[in-house]
């Protein structure tokens, strides 16, 4: 697996690559604007070129970009929803203007409309999305997601769904997230469990459509649908799970990307424990 961590953009785009190869990041994911706001700065040419030559000097593997937390295309609020495929589109172009090669966001949350109207709603989204952007190579990555409230995106078969019913299903795939998938009830803490959920991944979304994933522990327990985010063997899925994960050849060429607390200090502490976990097995 290759290892990275989400990285700072404070003070532009193109210092995302040096701030990532400072703490020994091999890829990295950024936001590429305020993740709060609905507002879209322009991208600036000099920015783009800055970044790319900062991405070659440093070596960092381009890895993905995350929306903004304020897309929901399972909104049942017609504002909302207008917006948050007005977001993402934009975010696809700005990803792909960047040379990065995946957009990762939640699916989204129906608000008490049920589950089927959401997925619906998310799959007629995503069409408008790609209908809508001039991006034609950057991939939009589905989370998976804990369940808490109304998510949409916490069983491997509602991201299978998605992904069928998709009319470019070939532009989506899915970013996998440990602490996530682990609080909906899939556990890798072992060996034979970790070999049980890859099953569920390859009998539903499929092995190919995994381009990436979150690395995070969990500090609540299997099953609790709470989205609580830990450091690399300080939560309840452990040390032998992520062990297991970032040697497993089937994803030799996929980012993982940390988003444990601590910020830069903790991304170095994390990344150098999970390439020591790497060495276990060369």
């Amino acid at each position: 697996m290759i290892l990275g961590a989400h990285i700072s953009i404070a003070g532009g785009v193109s210092n995302a690559p040096l701030r990532a190869k400072r703490i020994g990041c091999e890829t990295m994911q950024i936001f590429t604007k305020n993740q709060l706001q609905w507002k879209i700065p322009k991208l600036k040419e000099i920015e783009i070129k800055k970044f790319k030559e900062n991405l070659k000097k440093t070596g960092i593997i381009p890895g993905t970009v995350h929306s903004s937390y304020l897309v929901n295309l399972a909104s049942p609020n017609d504002e909302i929803l207008i917006r948050s495929i007005n977001d993402l589109s934009r975010d696809l172009e700005r990803a792909e203007s960047l040379g990065i090669p995946y957009l990762v966001f939640h699916p989204g949350a129906h608000r008490g409309k049920g589950e089927e109207y959401a997925l619906e709603r998310i799959v007629q989204s995503i069409n408008e999305v790609f209908q809508k952007s001039s991006a034609r190579k950057t991939m939009l990555l589905l989370e998976t997601t804990a369940g808490e409230g109304t998510n949409i995106g916490y069983k491997f078969e509602q991201i299978e769904y998605i992904i069928q019913h998709v009319k470019n299903h070939k532009r989506v795939g899915v970013c996998i997230d440990t602490c996530h998938i682990f609080a909906a009830g899939y556990d890798i803490r072992n060996e034979e469990s970790y070999n049980n959920t890859i099953k569920i991944v390859e009998r539903t979304v499929g092995i190919s459509k995994v381009r990436a994933f979150h690395l995070n522990d969990s500090r609540r327990e299997l099953g609790s649908r709470m989205d609580r985010h830990a450091e690399i063997g300080k939560g309840l899925i452990g040390i032998k799970g992520f062990e297991l994960l970032v040697n497993d050849p089937k994803f030799k060429d996929v980012p993982g990307i940390l988003e444990v607390p601590g910020g830069e200090e903790g991304y170095r502490r994390n990344l150098e424990l999970l390439k020591s976990l790497r060495k276990l097995h060369p």
